[in-house]
């Protein structure tokens, strides 16, 4: 294989990743608030969240494998698995490693969800919180296109729907469908405590 061709295809799968596990964020934050309505059931944007996970999942390993492979950078398998052992650009690619296993965290706990319960789940998916803007730092960082104009704009939308949605989904507050059902529970038997 050509060696700019790597290049290209680590380049490509690189920006495809970031808008798709910029959709995941954004679809799991949906999910979480329960979204739904006329022709959008909510199991669909659950079953949507885990499908483009999954789809990212697939050009991220491309992403990595591609840039493991190039010779241009003689990265290694070791540079890919643990962080800040490159060479190459060691920060920026650290970064991307620890974006990278944080993601691995979430997608193993997944997979083994119903072993492990549901709040040790919940507690280890929310470091999709964190691997997220790692990845999007590691991308900026690291990318040979992050000055160019295209690329600004795609890590700018990709934030900036991020940002909207996130801060929308923690001002809502809580989306417990049974929250107003405990607090009314909660205060009848604080009533009957009391002397």
């Amino acid at each position: 294989m050509p060696d700019t061709f790597l290049w290209y295809v680590t380049r490509a799968a690189g920006a495809v990743s970031l808008v798709l596990l910029s959709g995941v964020v954004i679809l799991g934050l949906l999910s979480t608030m329960r979204v739904q309505g006329e022709g959008w059931p909510r199991f669909l944007t659950t079953g949507l969240h885990r499908n483009v996970a999954l789809i990212a999942v697939v050009f991220l390993f491309l992403h990595i494998v591609t840039a493991v492979v190039d010779p241009f950078t003689h990265l290694g398998w070791g540079a890919a698995l643990v962080p800040f052992s490159s060479y190459y650009r060691t920060f920026w690619l650290g970064l991307g490693v620890i974006a990278f296993d944080l993601l691995l965290a979430i997608i193993v706990t997944s997979l083994v969800r119903n072993f492990i319960g549901h709040r040790t789940w919940r507690a280890i998916h929310w470091l999709a919180y964190g691997s997220w803007p790692v990845a999007v730092i590691h991308g900026l960082g690291t990318g040979t296109d992050v000055w160019s104009f295209w690329f600004m704009l795609l890590t700018a939308t990709c934030a900036g729907i991020v940002l909207i949605v996130a801060g929308y989904r923690f001002m809502a507050g809580p989306f417990d469908p049974l929250h107003t059902a405990r607090a009314v529970f909660r205060g009848s038997v604080e009533k009957r405590e009391l002397p």
